[in-house]
């Protein structure tokens, strides 16, 4: 389903500042793989998920999505496959609209806008329906600026924007890093519900350890823009922080290095 094929990075080319994060990066996910990417700060966890998503090119190599060669399209091209959610609640979402009005925007993704109104009130009941599921009052609250909602709301609020449109694939960048731990809580098992039911594939970067071990089917660690770790499913499922912790270590001391920087 994605497929990440001789990928090179490098920031700051030809200048003192040169940073290659990834050589000939080759990667794979399966349709309908939950994801989760763990590693220390600077592995390329992000900018892998920046390139997929196209908010960075790649200097070169190849990433296909839905059997879609997508290295030389525009992010706005991409967005028709990916659904993305950042650390920030206020990214995905319009602060000066209201739900009503966000929502409406999520719902006319991909499509053309002719001489109508953006807002089908048609759709309200629907919208409600939608709000409900993830328990946060937010159906009652259509008319309400988005701007006024707490960071867990916009963050809810955002992940069902996200996947409205049905895309192909979800990008889930450190989602839950900027909510305190009781609401960081609620949204990954907005998350898991969200992912389980539509079945859509998804990639998780996430310093949570127990996010990453109770999430997905799948678990990566990256080290140096390389993948160093990759279980699935009972080897997954038999992981706990503790062995995750010394696997991390294993990779450091293997570079002698001693920081633990990926709980940070």
């Amino acid at each position: 389903m994605l497929a990440v094929k001789n990928l090179y990075k490098i920031f700051n080319k030809n200048t003192v500042n040169e940073h290659s994060v990834f050589e000939n990066f080759n990667f794979e996910v399966n349709e309908g793989d939950f994801v989760a990417i763990i590693g220390s700060n600077g592995a390329g966890k992000s900018t892998l998920l920046n390139l997929v998503g196209g908010s960075l090119d790649g200097d070169s190599g190849s990433i296909i999505i839905d059997n879609k060669e997508m290295i030389n399209f525009p992010e706005y091209k991409r967005s028709k496959l990916i659904g993305r959610v950042y650390q920030s609640p206020s990214m995905g979402v319009s602060p000066n609209m209201t739900i009503l009005e966000n929502l409406s925007m999520a719902d006319n993704k991909g499509r053309k806008f002719g001489l109508t109104f953006a807002i089908d009130k048609k759709r309200e009941g629907y919208f409600k329906e939608l709000l409900k599921k993830v328990n946060l009052g937010l159906e009652d609250k259509l008319h309400t600026k988005v701007g006024l909602l707490s960071g867990g709301q916009r963050q809810a609020l955002t992940l069902l924007m996200a996947v409205m449109s049905n895309p192909k694939l979800l990008l889930l960048d450190e989602h839950t890093a900027a909510l305190d731990p009781k609401t960081s809580e609620k949204i990954m098992e907005i998350t898991r519900d969200i992912v389980k039911e539509k079945g859509i594939t998804t990639l998780m970067v996430t310093h949570n350890l127990n996010h990453a071990i109770s999430s997905g089917n799948r678990l990566i660690m990256m080290h140096e823009g390389n993948v160093v770790i990759d279980v699935e499913g009972e080897e997954k499922a038999s992981l706990d922080t503790d062995k995750l912790i010394g696997l991390f270590e294993k990779v450091h001391l293997k570079d002698g290095l001693s920081d633990r920087t990926l709980f940070s």
